[in-house]
């Protein structure tokens, strides 16, 4: 089927029913790489049953519906698509076992031409059936970057969040481990892009690269260790651009700057020496 953004934008989703427990909790934090000292108490809280806290980005997992992208009703070119940008609203803390419900939309597909490929953002908010309370919302761009040029309008890009000129307040450094992306699409982003050579290869990579979403739970780590004295009820909201991939077994250092209840990241690759995820937003409460 070709590329159709009128179509994507009336495209109907299925509801996602999915029921998690502790084990799948502690499977997401070992994941974004929480246990890799067994020693640190406080990061042994995400990943032992006694007392487990949940990773407020564990969200993005949450009714996942998938790579639906993937789909041939799409058209979407996937091998070249990319995660270009995440918001993740919480609307209460997230509990450690629950049935949550969520339907993905997508409410914006724009063209950013023939080289750059198309905006797809969608979104979702998921609901714990229990209680019938909303647990967060969840806002998704991505980039096709084999889909644009197809004639739609031209929009400006969205405005970005600032991150000051000058040095930043906390640097937090957290390594990956080599098998990072094959720990983390156990929690449900099978991908092929980040775990077989000959897909990253054809995607125009030298090896499989880290999920985006996995990248975001090493940074959001960072956010509760060096913000919120590792207590995830405090973070509130965050919103960022992913802007490189990060390779597993890289070193990722987060820089934030501190305002009150927020504050402004970005993060490096160490080794590749390259903001992989810039022009972050972080609310605490």
């Amino acid at each position: 089927m070709a590329f159709d953004p009128d179509y994507l934008l009336r495209r109907e989703f299925p509801s996602i029913r999915h029921s998690y427990d502790e084990s799948d909790c502690m499977l997401y934090a070992l994941g974004v790489g929480m246990g890799i000292d067994p020693l640190d108490a406080d990061s042994l809280r995400f990943v032992y049953e006694d007392g487990l806290k949940v990773l407020p980005s564990q969200s993005v997992v949450m009714a996942y519906p998938g790579f639906w992208a993937k789909e041939e009703d799409t058209g979407i070119d996937w091998v070249k698509v990319l995660h270009a940008g995440q918001e993740i609203i919480l609307h209460r803390a997230l509990p450690a076992a629950a049935t949550v419900e969520a339907t993905t939309r997508i409410t914006e597909v724009t063209d950013k031409g023939e080289r750059a490929g198309a905006l797809i953002v969608s979104e979702r908010t998921v609901r714990d059936v229990a209680s019938n309370e909303d647990l967060c919302t969840l806002v998704t761009t991505i980039l096709a970057r084999g889909d644009g040029g197809y004639g739609g309008p031209r929009k400006p890009s969205p405005k970005t969040d600032h991150i000051p000129n000058r040095e930043p307040d906390i640097c937090c450094d957290l390594p990956t481990l080599p098998q990072q992306a094959l720990l983390y699409r156990l929690s449900g982003d099978f991908n092929p892009l980040h775990a077989s050579p000959a897909v990253a290869r054809n995607a125009g990579f030298e090896r499989p690269i880290l999920h985006g979403l996995c990248t975001l739970g090493v940074m959001t780590h960072a956010l509760i260790k060096s913000c919120c004295d590792y207590d995830p009820v405090r973070l509130k909201r965050l919103r960022l651009r992913f802007s490189a991939p990060v390779y597993p077994g890289e070193t990722i250092r987060t820089e934030i700057w501190r305002r009150d209840q927020e504050a402004a990241f970005r993060c490096w690759s160490l080794e590749q020496n390259k903001i992989v995820i810039n022009n972050g937003y972080l609310a605490v409460g």
